[in-house]
């Protein structure tokens, strides 16, 4: 669900991050990141960051036992991001596949994260950020993924889950190494987002000072 200019005027934010952003004491998606707070309201991404743009990677049914017999449901996975270094993965069940995939991408947005991005590769060190500046490993379910700076004009050397959750990021170049049941689309998705949340465990000798 994406949200008019008009209904993010009328919107009435019900947390502290919401009520800063929409009375402009936030301004920009980075403020967030930097002070480490949560976005727990979907309006929030939509009022910072206006081109995110998504992609639905796996619509799956679901069935659930109940009293009344079993109940099918659908199961949607969504990759959200702006190809410069922000994506966000989410999902969402119901009964119909377009409030399924609704669901999906207000829980992609909540889950947006700041990816970090560089030239780690000594073949090309051209400091452009077209790749990752490190190895980094990632893990989801029985799925393991690493990934590793590649020089430019490599191209996304991966699966094409994975692939599809690098590109929204703004990854070009990258080579991958799997491990595990890749072909559960939902463990190999949130194992290349797990990775490129990792990234920002590490601090590079440019944020000492920051820091």
């Amino acid at each position: 669900m994406s949200y008019t200019q008009e209904s993010l005027e009328e919107w009435v934010p019900r947390t502290r991050v919401g009520r800063l952003v929409k009375e402009g004491k936030i301004t920009s998606i980075e403020e967030i990141f930097e002070k480490n707070l949560k976005i727990m309201e979907p309006e929030i991404v939509d009022f910072l960051v206006p081109d995110l743009q998504h992609e639905v990677i796996d619509i799956m049914i679901v069935q659930k036992q109940t009293d009344a017999g079993e109940i099918t449901r659908f199961k949607a996975l969504v990759v959200m991001g702006n190809f410069n270094g922000l994506v966000g993965i989410g999902s969402g069940k119901a009964r119909q596949l377009r409030f399924a995939i609704q669901k999906a991408i207000q829980d992609a947005k909540l889950k947006i994260i700041p990816v970090l991005r560089g030239c780690g590769s000594w073949e090309c060190m051209c400091n452009t950020p077209h790749s990752i500046p490190f190895t980094v490993r990632g893990k989801s379910g029985s799925v393991e993924i690493i990934l590793k700076p590649a020089p430019k004009g490599t191209g996304l050397v991966a699966g094409e889950v994975a692939k599809k959750v690098l590109k929204y990021a703004g990854i070009k170049d990258v080579w991958t190494l799997t491990k595990g049941h890749t072909r559960t689309t939902y463990n190999f998705a949130m194992a290349t987002y797990d990775a490129l949340r990792r990234l920002f465990y590490f601090t590079k000798p440019s944020d000492w000072a920051r820091s």
